[in-house]
């Protein structure tokens, strides 16, 4: 019975640390932006809380015709 009840925590523990892990994942975008601002605010260099899109890595291409 006790190895059943041991088997069960480590079971429990690893859902716990699985949920964390979705939550971190599905919250990325959220945590950077606070860590942007608090970022911003200990160094004072920065005004707003702005972080670059990751659309901005593709140029916009005209075609010459």
């Amino acid at each position: 019975m006790k190895l059943a009840r041991f088997v069960l925590k480590i079971v429990a523990a690893s859902l716990a640390l699985a949920a964390i892990i979705c939550a971190v994942i599905a919250y990325w975008d959220k945590i950077a932006a606070l860590f942007c601002c608090v970022k911003g605010k200990l160094t004072s260099k920065v005004k707003t809380c702005s972080y670059a899109s990751e659309y901005d890595d593709y140029a916009d291409w005209e075609l010459e015709a």
